[in-house]
């Protein structure tokens, strides 16, 4: 396990890069952590490492959206609304490339129907910052750390 002290939003879309910069293909993200926590700061920092220049919004409404950037397709789900799990067989989870890198919000409102986290990210409020912590494998969190 990893933590990292975000003292701001700049902290949060910092550690997003880190991750994009460390993250191969066929990889799954989690992020928890309540409204508000940064997760999809984090994730606008992972897209606009890999070169994204467009908006990156939750997909609160939409469950999810797709990008395609450094030859990378990348998967950004908001599970927040989510009624039941089942539903993500209705946009047809189980029938993208296996390759693809998934960032996803509120993993526990799709239980059973997610492929299965490499990298947990959970996100809670401290101070006037947030507390990153992370589970993986232990040679993907030797990577994380932010010193320059």
């Amino acid at each position: 396990m990893q933590k990292i002290f975000l003292a701001d939003e700049a902290a949060t879309t910092k550690l997003g890069a880190k991750l994009a910069t460390i993250t191969p293909n066929n990889f799954v993200i989690y992020l928890y952590g309540e409204l508000g926590a940064g997760k999809t700061t984090l994730v606008r920092g992972f897209l606009q490492k890999l070169g994204h220049v467009g908006r990156v919004k939750s997909p609160t409404y939409t469950i999810m959206e797709t990008y395609q950037v450094s030859n990378k397709i990348i998967h950004h789900l908001d599970l927040y609304r989510l009624n039941d799990p089942e539903e993500l067989n209705f946009i047809g989870i189980r029938d993208f490339a296996q390759n693809d890198i998934w960032l996803i919000e509120w993993p526990e409102n799709g239980k059973g129907f997610l492929p299965e986290p490499n990298l947990c990210c959970s996100l809670k409020p401290k101070n006037s910052g947030r507390m990153a912590t992370f589970k993986a494998e232990n040679k993907i969190i030797a990577k994380l750390e932010l010193q320059d």
